[in-house]
C-alpha cells in the first residue's frame, strides 16, 4: 500500500529543509575558514614587517671594546642596555626600514618664555664661605680664567678646601613626571634639605631632553622628555652644572637639544658634554670658587647611533669611543685650572662589574690631568677606586628615576669631595632609596649594608666607614 501524497509531499519538504540546513552549513563553514586564512596571513604579514625598538633597541649593541668609531650609518659597538622599567616611560615605536639622521639640520629654536628664579642664600655679596653659594660665584665659563696659567708650583696650599657633591641620573618623564605633577617639581629635592646649597659645587647627570618640542627618536625603545619646569627646581635645590653627556639627551632629536641648551642658559644651569658643536661639546666649563679654579669635562661612551655625535657644525655629544678629543680637553683643563673634574657616561646597565673600557678611559683621563672622575649610566652603584692618588667613582646609580625590576637600582648616594686647591679629595657617600621620582635617606642599618656592598666590588685596597668615608692603602 502506497503512503498518501500528502505524506510524500511533507517528505520531500523535509527533504529539502535538511539539503538546505546542510548547504548553509557548508557555507558558514567555508565563511569561516576563510576569515581564519585571512586572519593568519595578516599575523603572518605583521610578523615580517621590521620589528619595533621594543624588541630589538637600536642601542643594544655588543660587548666589542674597540675605541674605533663606527661609520656614520652604523649602531655603536658598546655594552647599553636600556633599563628594564617597570613602567615604560614612552611606547616604543616602530624602527623606519632606513634610519633618519637626527642631526641633518639645526632647527631654529624660540628662545625660551620663562627665566628661573635665582636662588637665595645667606653668605654676604661678594664673598664664598662654607655656609653656602652667591649667586657672584655661581655661574660658570667656557673660557679659561684671564690668569689661568696654573703650574704645579702656584697651587700653593692654603689650607683652603671645597666641597662638592655628584649625584646620579635624573629625569623628569613618564611615571615621575605624574609624581610631579601631584607633588610639585620641588618634590625630588624635599629629603636633601640645604646639602647641594651649602657646598661649593653640585653636579648631577642630566638623563633627559627639556623641551616643549621636538620629535621623538625613532631608533631607542626609552624615550625622554621633560618639562622645563624641572630645571625651576634643580636650581633651586643648589644643583650648579649637570652633564649632558648620556644616551638620552638627543630623544626628542636636535631640537630638544637646542631647546635643552637654550633653557639651561636662561636657567642659569651650567651644562657640559654637548653643545650646538663639537668646540661647545668638548670644551671645558670653568668656575670660580674661593680663589680656585674648577674645570668641569664631560663625555660619553654610549650612545645609539653616531649621529649623535657633535661635529664641526652639528649639534651633539662629545664621545668617548675616540677618546682624543676628550683626553685633549682634559689636557686643556689641567693647563687652565687647579682642580680638574670629569664625568662619563659609560658601562653596562644593571652592572655592578666594571667593563674594560671604564678602568681604560678613567685613567687616561687621569693620566692627562684630572682630579676626580665621575661616572653614570648603569643605573646601579658601582665601586670605586683610586688610581695614582686621583679618586674614580664608576657609577653614582640612580637619583631622580623610575624604578626598575632590578632591586640594586633602589639605591644610591651622593658623592661628597672635599679637595684642597692641590687637586687632593677625600672621599664619602651619602646612603638614598632611589625611590620614583625621590632620594630618600637610608636608615643607618641600611647604609651601613650598602657602604659594605659598594666596598665589596671597589677596586684595590678601599675601604668605606660606616659613616661613607671612603680611605685607600695603595
Amino acid at each position: 500500500m502506497y503512503p498518501p501524497r500528502s505524506q510524500k509531499r511533507n517528505a520531500q519538504k523535509k527533504g529539502r529543509r535538511k539539503r538546505k540546513l546542510r548547504a548553509w552549513g557548508l557555507l558558514n563553514l567555508s565563511l569561516i575558514a576563510m576569515i581564519a586564512i585571512v586572519l593568519l596571513l595578516m599575523n603572518q604579514e605583521k610578523d615580517l614587517t621590521p620589528s619595533s625598538t621594543a624588541s630589538s633597541p637600536a642601542s643594544n649593541v655588543s660587548d666589542g671594546e674597540s675605541t674605533k668609531v663606527p661609520s656614520e650609518s652604523t649602531e655603536l659597538t658598546s655594552t647599553e642596555e636600556e633599563p628594564e622599567l617597570v613602567e615604560v616611560t614612552e611606547e616604543p615605536s616602530e624602527e623606519p626600514s632606513e634610519k633618519q639622521s637626527m642631526v641633518e639640520q639645526q632647527p631654529e629654536v624660540e628662545q625660551p618664555d620663562y627665566t628661573a628664579p635665582s636662588k637665595e642664600h645667606d653668605s654676604t655679596q661678594g664673598s664664598v664661605d662654607t655656609q653656602g653659594k652667591t649667586q657672584e660665584a655661581k655661574g660658570g665659563n667656557s673660557a679659561p680664567p684671564s690668569d689661568s696659567s696654573h703650574t704645579e708650583d702656584d697651587k700653593t696650599d692654603s689650607g683652603q678646601k671645597l666641597t662638592f657633591h655628584f649625584a646620579g641620573d635624573m629625569i623628569f618623564s613618564g611615571k615621575v613626571e605624574e609624581r610631579l605633577m601631584k607633588e610639585g617639581y620641588s618634590y625630588p629635592f624635599e629629603h636633601l634639605g640645604d646639602l647641594f646649597l651649602k657646598d661649593d659645587l653640585t653636579f648631577a647627570n642630566l638623563e633627559t631632553p627639556v623641551t616643549t618640542g621636538g620629535v621623538g627618536a625613532l631608533d631607542k625603545q626609552f624615550v625622554f622628555k621633560s618639562s622645563p619646569e624641572a630645571l625651576v627646581a634643580i636650581e633651586q635645590a643648589g644643583i650648579d652644572a649637570v652633564s649632558l653627556a648620556n644616551n638620552h639627551i638627543l630623544d626628542q632629536g636636535v631640537t630638544g637639544l637646542l631647546d635643552t641648551l637654550k633653557y639651561l642658559d636662561n636657567s642659569g644651569i651650567e651644562y657640559a658634554g654637548a653643545g650646538k658643536n663639537a668646540e661647545e661639546a668638548y670644551a671645558p666649563k670653568y668656575f670660580s670658587r674661593k680663589g680656585v679654579t674648577i674645570a668641569f669635562v664631560s663625555a660619553t661612551r654610549v650612545a645609539p647611533v653616531t649621529s649623535w655625535f657633535a661635529g664641526k657644525s652639528t649639534p651633539g655629544v662629545a664621545q668617548a669611543y675616540d677618546s682624543a678629543l676628550v683626553i685633549e680637553s682634559v689636557a686643556e683643563a689641567r693647563k687652565n685650572a687647579d682642580i680638574v673634574i670629569v664625568m662619563a657616561h659609560w658601562g653596562k646597565e644593571r652592572a655592578t662589574v666594571l667593563e674594560a673600557h671604564q678602568t681604560t678611559l678613567a685613567h687616561s683621563f687621569i693620566d692627562a690631568g684630572a682630579d676626580l672622575v665621575i661616572g653614570g649610566h648603569p643605573h646601579v652603584l658601582q665601586g670605586l677606586e683610586q688610581y695614582k692618588g686621583k679618586w674614580i667613582a664608576y657609577s653614582t646609580g640612580n637619583f631622580i628615576f623610575t624604578k626598575s625590576t632590578t632591586e640594586a637600582t633602589w639605591k644610591t648616594a651622593v658623592f661628597e669631595a672635599t679637595c684642597t686647591k692641590k687637586g687632593q679629595c677625600d672621599m664619602k657617600l651619602i646612603p638614598f632609596h632611589a625611590e620614583i621620582g625621590q632620594p630618600v635617606p637610608m636608615l643607618a642599618a641600611d647604609g651601613e649594608k650598602l657602604m659594605k656592598e659598594v666596598q665589596n666590588i671597589s677596586v684595590g685596597n678601599v675601604t668605606i666607614s660606616k659613616d661613607g668615608t671612603v680611605k685607600s692603602g695603595l
